[in-house]
């Protein structure tokens, strides 16, 4: 019998669905150890598909994946979804534990952390934008800081006169702030309970949407945070 002869099943590809391959995929514990493994050596956070790429042919990533969650709650580390990522971080009430590891290079100007908030919560935002909301033009030097962070990149252009182009927040934005998606940012709700807004004004309680700038309270959202490059 030669190559030809043979199918895919004998051959190891993928077959129809019922019909076993010639190499079975590993015990699903040893597929955890595999996820395991490869997030814990990943510098950054990596998808399903990803981490599938990785392991042997007919493993079940998504499975085993959740089996490591589960395994790690409760746990010093455990398994965080950033963005459309996976990695292995700090418990989030353990964080105080690393501020004395974290090296502060420089401090984020009031300019920068207004920018930030305002591309967070309106994203995709022009430049103009960002302007009109803060009341002042806006320094290139800003932007740059963001985007040499890594924090905002360059989003699709406007279809408008000019095509001017938009910023967005990036996937390392919400890794640094433990978000898992920009839907995680506070809204004005939770800001107000927090005592970080002002009371509503009258007739304004249908007002969902957070203006960054205003009242003042912007240094409360992105508290002192460090630019660590």
């Amino acid at each position: 019998m030669s190559l030809d002869d043979l199918g895919p099943e004998e051959l190891g590809q993928d077959a129809p669905s019922g019909v076993e391959t010639l190499f079975d995929a590993p015990p699903l514990a040893e597929q955890e150890r595999m996820v395991e493994a490869i997030l814990f050596a990943s510098a950054e956070p990596l998808s399903l598909a990803q981490i599938g790429e990785r392991m042997p042919h007919g493993s079940d990533a998504a499975e085993a994946l959740a089996v490591l969650r589960k395994r790690y709650e409760g746990r010093g580390v455990g398994v965080a979804k950033i963005g459309t990522g996976w990695a292995l971080r700090t418990a989030p009430d353990l964080g105080f534990l690393m501020r004395r590891e974290a090296k502060e290079v420089r401090k984020l100007s009031r300019a920068a952390i207004e920018t930030l908030a305002i591309i967070a919560y309106h994203q995709p935002a022009t430049r103009a934008e960002i302007e009109e909301i803060r009341g002042v033009s806006l320094s290139r030097g800003t932007i740059d800081i963001l985007l040499e962070l890594e924090w905002i990149k360059l989003g699709r252009r406007r279809g408008t006169p000019g095509r001017p182009v938009t910023f967005v927040t990036t996937q390392m934005f919400l890794d640094h702030f433990g978000l898992a998606s920009a839907r995680d940012l506070p809204g004005i709700k939770e800001l107000r309970a927090a005592g970080l807004l002002d009371a509503t004004p009258p007739g304004a309680e249908a007002e969902e949407e957070f203006l960054p700038g205003e009242d003042g309270e912007i240094d409360d959202m992105f508290p002192e945070e460090e630019a660590v490059v």
